[in-house]
């Protein structure tokens, strides 16, 4: 990471912070997503400066975690130009800090932008905004099993008017929350529900950013899979219907009897996951053949009932590696393997961890270390 920020920051006091023992005591039990650090990153950008030769990014601030005003006209609650990251950082044993590629959030972040029509953040302003942030609420990493510092950069459009057309302002955050383990059951087999009435994303659209209306399109379906018992939807393709695409927030792998694994392919509809990236890596240094290329709905069932497919899971930052127990839809059930959680998807999941955590080798330089 750069020692030096492209700007400097400017960092804003904290009248009342959270008092220490009030932190820890939230820290014993933090669940995933509720609990929020003292502070917050904000850098805005303008297009005007940037017609006048000025950088477009400016008025960078470390400050403390508070409400953001809003003009009722800004863009962001009309056309939702809206994309947002998500990332850890991990306390190690000797108390060190490390992020697990950063580098990449940056750039996906990037790729979000461009298809959105907003402004690209540069890479190291990206970085930095990190470093200020974690060094400043680093006391707020949880110690439990399996905790960590969950972070979410997201940028949207300020500027305050009625017409469709790219927005000339915008915010860039940064916040964080303390996480243990993103599903209360902890690392156990999930049961899907397919999706057969809607679709998340199609051809042309924004399937591949990491935008906000991606996710609002998948509540309605995940409240259909809830009312199942179930904890997660599975997604398939908008043309067709019959090809496996993702979960609401994880990509899928499927894994065979033959040494194999099959994911489906970047083909513009589905997020591109940076721990879908690093566990085809993974696979393929276990000496796994991973195919990208699509995978139905009807042949995972088939599979499934040969026993040709022994394994399934679903992957992503929030939930690491999760094994998925069962299928279900309109059309029936069926179990993958024997519904529990699989030697392989067992092993990833550790495996990555160990990397994160730093209790394991880190073969491709994947750990960015903070201090």
């Amino acid at each position: 990471m750069a020692d030096t920020p492209m700007i400097d920051f400017a960092h804003l006091p904290h009248p009342a912070p959270v008092p220490s023992e009030s932190r820890d005591e939230a820290l014993t039990d933090p669940g995933f997503g509720s609990i929020f650090t003292d502070h917050m990153v904000t850098i805005a950008f303008d297009a005007d400066r940037v017609e006048r030769g000025e950088d477009g990014w400016h008025d960078a601030k470390l400050r403390p975690r508070e409400p953001i005003a809003l003009d009722p006209a800004a863009a962001v609650l009309h056309y939702a130009q809206e994309i947002f990251e998500g990332m850890k950082a991990y306390r190690w044993e000797d108390d060190s800090v490390a992020l697990f590629r950063p580098e990449q959030n940056a750039r996906r972040l990037n790729a979000s932008a461009r298809r959105m029509a907003m402004p690209e953040l540069p890479e190291e302003l990206f970085l930095e905004s990190i470093r200020q942030l974690v060094a400043k609420d680093r006391d707020w990493m949880p110690t439990v099993e399996g905790g960590s510092l969950y972070l979410r950069p997201f940028m949207f459009a300020t500027e305050a008017f009625l017409g469709v057309r790219p927005a000339r302002e915008y915010l860039y955050c940064l916040i964080a929350s303390p996480v243990g383990s993103y599903f209360k059951s902890g690392v156990k087999p999930v049961d899907v529900w397919v999706s057969r009435d809607h679709t998340r994303a199609a051809p042309g659209g924004t399937g591949a950013a990491k935008t906000g209306g991606n996710y609002a399109a998948s509540l309605v379906p995940l409240a259909e899979g809830t009312k199942q018992g179930c904890q997660q939807t599975v997604f398939l393709d908008a043309v067709e219907k019959k090809w496996i695409e993702e979960l609401g927030g994880m990509n899928l792998f499927f894994v065979f009897e033959d040494g194999s694994a099959i994911t489906p392919p970047l083909t513009g509809t589905i997020l591109p996951g940076i721990t879908r990236d690093s566990l085809i890596q993974m696979l393929r240094d276990e000496g796994l053949q991973v195919r990208e290329e699509p995978y139905s709905i009807d042949q995972w069932h088939a599979d499934a009932a040969k026993g040709d497919l022994i394994e399934t899971f679903a992957c992503g930052t929030a939930a690491v590696v999760t094994p998925v127990g069962s299928v279900n839809g309109p059309d029936g059930t069926f179990t993958i393997g024997s519904g529990g959680t699989g030697q392989l998807t067992q092993k990833m999941r550790d495996r990555l961890v160990a990397i994160q955590m730093g209790t394991a080798p880190d073969p491709h330089g994947w750990v960015t270390k903070l201090d």
